[in-house]
């Protein structure tokens, strides 16, 4: 007669799972301002593109790009402000916007002034826009979509601005690269109010 295998040994009952810790009570904190985030983010998105227009290097400014077809660096800079002087004509025709940039010739200290000047009419645009149920002159769905538009807008170009630098062989220095990732660094010198 075969034997049969030895029987398991019963299984001990489940703990029942240790209870969290109570949560301290937190000092108290302000609410949660998304008009504010709005503006902070547009003034960050800015100082990041200034940042790399900062760190590039001179011989890439004006330099064609591989191949001789498409913008170069300098022109990219100022379409980025002339796109934005085109959404200031659509969306705030009561301000003059600031004046376009040649791409021709556009240097890097003209391109940091516009830069700024649009910077801060967009932030007017979208405080107004805030402050008046999150419409946009000319733009859909609303003040949101607009801020998503502009920071997209920008990073691709940001992108290519990087690319042509290192294909031109005078790649962002790695510390620059990584710095315009840091948006609570570019963010911690700015304010909504002033970019």
């Amino acid at each position: 007669m075969a034997s049969r295998p030895p029987k398991a040994p019963a299984k001990a009952p489940a703990k029942a799972p240790a209870k969290a810790p109570a949560k301290l009570p937190r000092a108290a904190e302000a609410p949660f301002d998304a008009g504010a985030a709005v503006l902070h983010a547009w003034a960050t998105g800015d100082a990041i593109t200034r940042y790399l227009v900062e760190k590039l290097d001179d011989a890439v400014w004006a330099a064609p790009p591989p191949g001789g077809k498409g913008r170069n660096i300098a022109a990219i800079a100022a379409h980025l402000h002339n796109v934005r002087v085109m959404w200031l004509k659509a969306a705030d025709r009561e301000n003059a916007p600031p004046a376009p940039l040649d791409r021709q010739t556009v240097t890097r200290a003209d391109a940091l002034a516009a830069l700024d000047a649009s910077h801060l009419a967009l932030r007017r645009v979208l405080a107004e826009a805030l402050a008046a149920g999150g419409r946009v002159r000319g733009f859909k769905p609303d003040v949101v979509g607009f801020l998503g538009y502009l920071l997209s807008h920008e990073a691709h170009h940001r992108g290519q601005m990087s690319m042509l630098a290192r294909q031109l062989g005078h790649p962002i220095p790695q510390a620059a690269m990584f710095g315009m990732w840091e948006w609570g660094s570019r963010g911690r010198g700015v304010t909504a109010g002033t970019g």
